[in-house]
């Protein structure tokens, strides 16, 4: 979700946190801050598309699931990205997730990406 001056916060729990996957995603580094999701929990997932696994260096990607726990908890960073670099992540994550907007723990609202 936009933090008001235009730019995008998304929540992320894997691979995008790793610097190789964000120096070909957004063509940086994304810092971030550290944050949780309650109501969901990590399971991971076989990935099919090689230039992803390539990237990564991982055949299984973590992947959340709606619980509504309020117990279940995923820790992960808010990274602050532009429209453009938000696309780019969405080409990145393949089919298996959908972008859904979501209350951290912190009450910001950010996109995540999630089971489809």
């Amino acid at each position: 979700m936009s933090d008001g001056s235009g730019l995008e916060l998304l929540f992320t729990y894997g691979t995008l946190q790793l610097p190789d996957v964000q120096l070909d995603t957004f063509g940086r580094l994304v810092g971030g801050d550290a944050d949780a999701l309650p109501g969901y929990r990590l399971e991971w997932t076989d990935i099919d598309d090689e230039r992803v696994a390539q990237l990564s260096g991982l055949d299984k990607h973590p992947i959340l699931r709606q619980t509504g726990d309020a117990h279940d908890r995923v820790f992960g960073r808010v990274l602050t990205l532009t429209a453009e670099e938000l696309d780019a992540a969405d080409e990145y994550e393949v089919s298996l997730y959908r972008r859904a907007s979501v209350t951290l723990a912190s009450g910001l609202r950010a996109w995540v990406y999630v089971a489809a």
